[in-house]
């Protein structure tokens, strides 16, 4: 029913009307009556204050989930590496330290940055592992804005460079004899625990962290096998060990059923940090120019497999790689093996 103004107005959908000295505004909608004085005007509503989340912050709430998510350690370390590098050039570099801030414009000043492409030691570092910082920032931003800390994903214009991986940096066969001659010569017990490691890490390609996470029950001495439980992405699998290697670790573990086989002097388990020291310490006595790192003897294991087998999914069982696409880098011919090959045509 309608009333002749002043006491009614229709506007729009809703119904103003006067009522004792008040302003009605009935709404069509929900039908609900709100009393307002004649020259009273629409209040704004409050403005929510949204407090900065910081990239450490963020970073926080993106490893935990990489946890929840099962992620290895290894993944985890090296998320939490890139992204801190990326906060120390943003503090160098006037960039606010907000996820919801962080424009695309910055991540590709970051990216050609000589903090993202120098090593510690000066030298310029390889465009895989350029590539592997572009993949962490991908995939932590768009952990950010998945999870509602950022309108938009400024990553999603990176792009990782094309570029094809080098040859593996095996130990050389030479080298590996040094090393482990030298080593056995010294009888003192953390040098019977070194030769033991290394060469299961020469004679079954296993992974430091995979070596040094091994338990006295995992070996299985009449099969001539051990039980790895600490591999990539969690999973377990079994790996056949030479009886030479095996007889190494059978005294190594002598009269002991449990905890860990490679143990530190103080009776802990020895470290990935350690175990590298007491490396590089061997290639000194041992006399081996260029030091390697400890992921050399899986290299080297891998490649001396595939040059006398010639078989790369025998050599992807022994390593227990899932991809064959990982195991490809060692299927690479030598200059030598070209000549034979060019002199039998």
């Amino acid at each position: 029913m309608r009333f002749p103004l002043p006491h009614s107005l229709i506007i729009g959908r809703g119904r103003v009307a006067a009522a004792d000295g008040f302003l009605c505004v009935r709404r069509e909608r929900d039908q609900s009556i709100e009393p307002r004085t004649p020259n009273s005007k629409e209040p704004n509503p409050p403005m929510k204050k949204r407090n900065p989340l910081t990239l450490a912050a963020a970073l926080d709430r993106f490893v935990l989930q990489l946890e929840a998510d099962g992620r290895s350690a290894h993944t985890i370390a090296q998320y939490r590496r890139h992204v801190r590098l990326l906060a120390r050039w943003a503090r160098t570099a006037c960039v606010l330290d907000d996820v919801a801030r962080i424009r695309h414009e910055d991540l590709a000043r970051f990216l050609a940055s000589a903090a993202a492409r120098t090593r510690p030691d000066g030298h310029s570092k390889k465009e895989t592992a350029v590539n592997a910082l572009r993949s962490s920032l991908r995939v932590f931003f768009g952990f950010a804005t998945r999870a509602g800390y950022a309108h938009s994903d400024p990553s999603h214009l990176i792009r990782r460079a094309i570029c094809s991986p080098g040859p593996p940096r095996a130990l050389p066969e030479d080298d590996a004899r040094k090393l482990l001659a030298t080593v056995a010569r010294d009888r003192s017990p953390e040098a019977r625990r070194d030769h033991a490691l290394f060469a299961l890490m020469l004679g079954a390609g296993l992974r430091l962290g995979s070596a040094l996470g091994l338990d006295v029950p995992d070996i299985d001495v009449v099969r001539s096998e051990i039980v790895v439980r600490r591999l990539k992405r969690n999973r377990e699998d079994r790996f056949f060990v030479p009886r030479r290697e095996m007889a190494l670790l059978r005294a190594l573990v002598r009269g002991r059923t449990s905890g860990p086989v490679f143990l530190t002097a103080a009776g802990r388990r020895l470290s990935a940090r350690h175990a590298q020291r007491r490396l590089a310490e061997w290639f000194v006595r041992a006399g081996v120019e260029r030091h390697a790192s400890p992921h050399a003897l899986r290299h080297a294991f891998a490649m001396r497999l595939y040059r006398r087998t010639g078989d790369l999914l025998l050599v992807k069982h022994a390593l227990g790689q899932r991809s064959i696409a990982s195991t490809l880098v060692y299927a690479r011919s030598s200059d030598q093996a070209v000549r034979t090959a060019l002199e039998a045509i």
